[in-house]
């Protein structure tokens, strides 16, 4: 099978052509063969600049009707589309719908599903969502029901977890490098980029994760604050400060003010990049210091809960830019774990195109229509 994996985050997009073969249970049946990415910073630069960048894939592979299907990361899929599925007209309604609850990703990931429709032509149809919030399905009411009215539940309001294609390649990785089942292992994985967040995977499922209703919610991140006491918000717009327009304060202000100009970014006020902060540091910058000590012990904190939760633990894996390349946050962290005794600690490559490829696979397989 020919997949093309099409990756999009809040200003970037990867593109990832795969071989595979048979079941694809392991992971040598997926083989990725061609990869390219862009910068994007709006649906419209997105539907321009895709056609170009996958241009080299047809004049080495072939041409895009010659694939046998097309897959779509989605960040949010709500409560009707927990799994990976064709893109269906009600699919992609659906998508849209939940583009209020993952802005920066929902509204460009249906851009590039549009340009893929006029390269695709009459095979369209192949394309497939892949949902970032399938893997959290598995966790219990006790931990995705939000200890508010009962009537939230009943809206939709609930801890739905992201970056599951991540966490999920990250557990199933972790397991091949453990030598053990996959079944058998508690597992917390770190998926630690621009976004942040943990998972607690036990058995090969996730049972808790840190981010929320929302991709705001949780670890202190690049640009977004994460968990804050929500007499914040209130306080805020009652007195129009700290960090919010007089004239313009309301639901939008409040939104930038968390997503865009909190995090690293906000504390230190240079930058939501890792490794920006690190080398201000070095060059003495007191704030630079404080986020990156905020940052860590945000982080050792949300690795408590998920401990507990999982009671027990066979390996930590860090993942994503931040994870895989920050050696002083891993240490800092291994080190507030040392109670622990010998952990096994795994620095693990974010690999969210083959697993998407992976899940194309199955659901080719499960339906048919290889």
């Amino acid at each position: 099978m020919r997949i093309l994996a099409i990756n999009v985050g809040s200003s970037s997009v990867k593109c990832s052509f795969f071989e595979a073969f048979g079941e694809a249970d392991s992971p040598d049946r997926v083989t990725e063969r061609w990869s390219a990415q862009g910068s994007v910073d709006s649906p419209d630069a997105l539907r321009s600049a895709l056609p170009r960048i996958l241009d080299p894939l047809w004049k080495t592979s072939g041409p895009p009707s010659e694939l046998d299907a097309v897959a779509h990361r989605i960040v949010h899929g709500g409560i009707a589309h927990r799994d990976t599925t064709w893109l269906t007209p009600e699919v992609r309604s659906a998508i849209a719908e939940q583009a209020e609850f993952a802005p920066s990703h929902n509204r460009l990931e249906l851009a590039a599903i549009e340009a893929m429709d006029r390269l695709l032509g009459d095979r369209s149809g192949r394309q497939i969502a892949v949902f970032d919030t399938a893997f959290h399905a598995t966790i219990e009411p006790a931990a995705y029901v939000y200890p508010g009215p009962y009537e939230w539940i009943e809206k939709g309001i609930r801890r739905f977890g992201f970056h599951g294609i991540s966490h999920a390649h990250a557990a199933r990785r972790a397991a091949e490098l453990l030598g053990c089942p996959l079944e058998e292992l508690r597992l917390i994985t770190c998926h630690l980029g621009n976004g942040c967040s943990l998972a607690a995977v036990h058995g090969g499922k996730s049972v808790d994760t840190t981010m929320g209703f929302t991709p705001a919610d949780g670890l202190m991140m690049g640009s977004r604050c994460g968990s804050i006491d929500p007499g914040i918000p209130v306080y805020l717009l009652r007195h129009s400060g700290a960090g919010l327009r007089p004239a313009d304060s309301g639901a939008d202000d409040l939104d930038r003010v968390f997503n865009r100009e909190s995090g690293l970014k906000g504390i230190s006020g240079l930058s939501g990049d890792m490794r920006e902060i690190l080398e201000a540091i070095s060059a003495g910058n007191a704030r630079a210091k404080l986020a990156f000590d905020m940052y860590a012990h945000h982080l050792c904190r949300e690795v408590g809960a998920m401990l507990a939760v999982l009671g027990g633990l066979d390996a930590i894996v860090f993942t994503g830019g931040v994870g895989e390349n920050c050696a002083p946050l891993r240490e800092r962290v291994c080190a507030q774990l040392g109670f622990l005794g010998s952990l096994q600690v795994l620095v693990i490559k974010a690999e969210e195109e083959q697993q998407m490829a992976r899940e194309c696979c199955r659901l080719m397989n499960r339906t048919g229509t290889i």
